[in-house]
């Protein structure tokens, strides 16, 4: 579903990706693991057309991503939860999640609504309150939730698991693994490799911008898990 082939990202004279080449196949949860500075963000940034490639290509359900500007690659199905929460804090929670909706006609947002006060029932219980009044780990439920509206073909999660105290952790796995029953495609960062490898089916581990190994969970764990990556 997802091919990125020799891919280059850079910061003005600031390497931040080195020709990097991943696959992700329709129906996986794969994790890009690595210590804070590594490359994932920049990678999963230029997924989704945040920043600009150096050099290589991306490309999404056989389709070349390179001219398609953000919004444009979320409507072609690339759903994006970003590192941070990064919730509208002046908004309701429902307002929040159905930001994520927008463009897909009222018949559509319900039954996206429906679904995920269903998943989530943090969301039907506070759905009038401000999204800025919750804490961390209800924010990031919320940013899931958004990311999830449109029925994304592929979902690319940023450091969901980022300052939240275990029962987040857990929380927000349960979340994930609610997403992988629906059949999502998913395309993960994450330093905290312990909770995040009980969600994937392959890995890849970087470092300085480049993969230093790649392979099912059983085989990558040990250096994932190694001091020096996280």
């Amino acid at each position: 579903m997802l091919e990125i082939d020799r891919l280059e990202v850079r910061y003005g004279g600031i390497t931040a990706l080195r020709g990097i080449s991943i696959e992700v196949k329709e129906g996986e949860t794969v994790l890009l693991v690595g210590a804070n500075g590594a490359g994932k963000s920049s990678l999963i940034n230029a997924v989704m057309g945040l920043v600009p490639a150096e050099s290589g290509t991306i490309r999404f359900a056989n389709a070349d991503l390179s001219s398609l500007s953000c919004d444009r690659r979320a409507r072609a199905g690339i759903g994006y939860a970003p590192e941070g929460r990064r919730v509208f804090p002046s908004l309701s929670v429902t307002d929040n999640v159905l930001a994520g909706a927008f463009g897909l006609g009222r018949a559509r947002q319900s039954e996206a609504l429906s679904w995920l006060h269903e998943s989530f029932p943090l969301l039907a219980e506070r759905g009038n309150q401000l999204a800025g009044q919750l804490s961390g780990g209800e924010q990031q439920i919320v940013a899931l939730a958004r990311a999830m509206a449109s029925f994304p073909k592929l979902l690319l999660l940023d450091e969901p698991f980022l300052g939240l105290a275990p029962v987040w952790i857990a929380r927000i796995s349960e979340a994930i693994r609610a997403m992988q029953r629906l059949g999502t495609t998913i395309l993960m960062t994450e330093q905290m490799a312990r909770p995040a490898l009980k969600l994937a089916t392959r890995g890849y581990v970087i470092r300085g911008g480049e993969v230093r190994r790649s392979g099912p969970v059983a085989e990558i764990r040990d250096l994932a898990l190694a001091d020096e990556y996280l």
